[in-house]
């Protein structure tokens, strides 16, 4: 499975974006900008992004090809296809930030998403992510190991953990950490009803998720592998591992 675009967060404040247009849809790009601090500029300046709100077909065209012969990211209204970037619709509970893209294809259904998703997260995910920040030192300091400080928040953010990101306080962080260096090893063993990732159970998807290294035969769905995170150790073996290694470690037998 491919992406179609690679989601980024760009820093913004204080550096230079192009807008061009009028009317509402270059309105909404500029407050949109303004919110992230952006310095606006026209075409005239430098900047390594742009955004093409112009509406008349031939004169957006022109813009947009002038923009990327000179090596600028376009962004253009209501024009999927000119686009190198999309912006999505965005859920702030600052410091965190959730992105809804579509690749272009339905600005609406993203909205419909954000509506849906805002819903569901509580004010208290911003105040949970500044209490973690303020207390990297103290948790580097009791887990010092990387894996082994990925793994205790990883199963603290676990639907019903101590930093559960749905119902955890930020004053719930000190007392999770009293009790963080536990670190129970397990050998999970998920076995597939099918090729489609849709029908893992939740705790399967669960364990992917949160897995240290996977063993799984070479036949297995790419689609199943991507489940799991980015960094997790992918062991091809047409066998069970043996128990004992540190962390949490899937063994995936064929559907």
């Amino acid at each position: 499975m491919t992406l179609h675009s690679l989601p980024l967060f760009v820093r913004l404040a204080g550096r230079p974006v192009m807008l061009l247009g009028e009317g509402e849809p270059a309105d909404a790009k500029r407050r949109l900008l303004e919110r992230a601090g952006a310095v606006i500029v026209g075409e005239a300046a430098t900047a390594s992004l742009a955004i093409v709100a112009i509406e008349d077909d031939l004169e957006a065209r022109g813009a947009i090809d002038r923009l990327k012969a000179r090596g600028v990211l376009v962004n253009a209204v209501d024009r999927p296809d000119d686009c190198d970037f999309t912006l999505p619709a965005i859920i702030d509970r600052s410091p965190v930030l959730i992105a809804i893209g579509t690749g272009g294809a339905s600005a609406g259904l993203a909205a419909a998403l954000r509506q849906r998703l805002e819903a569901m997260l509580p004010a208290t995910l911003g105040p949970l992510a500044d209490r973690l920040n303020a207390m990297r030192g103290a948790i580097r300091l009791v887990l010092p190991a990387l894996d082994d400080r990925r793994r205790a928040l990883g199963r603290a953010f676990a639907q019903g953990g101590p930093l559960d990101p749905l119902t955890a306080a930020p004053e719930a962080v000190p007392g999770w950490l009293v009790d963080a260096t536990a670190s129970p090893d397990r050998l999970v063993t998920i076995r597939l009803t099918s090729d489609d990732p849709d029908d893992l159970t939740l705790g399967q998807a669960r364990a992917l998720a949160l897995a240290d290294r996977i063993y799984a035969p070479a036949a297995t769905p790419s689609a199943i592998l991507d489940r799991s995170r980015a960094d997790a150790v992918r062991i091809v073996s047409e066998v069970p591992p043996v128990e004992g290694e540190a962390g949490l470690t899937i063994w995936i037998t064929p559907a």
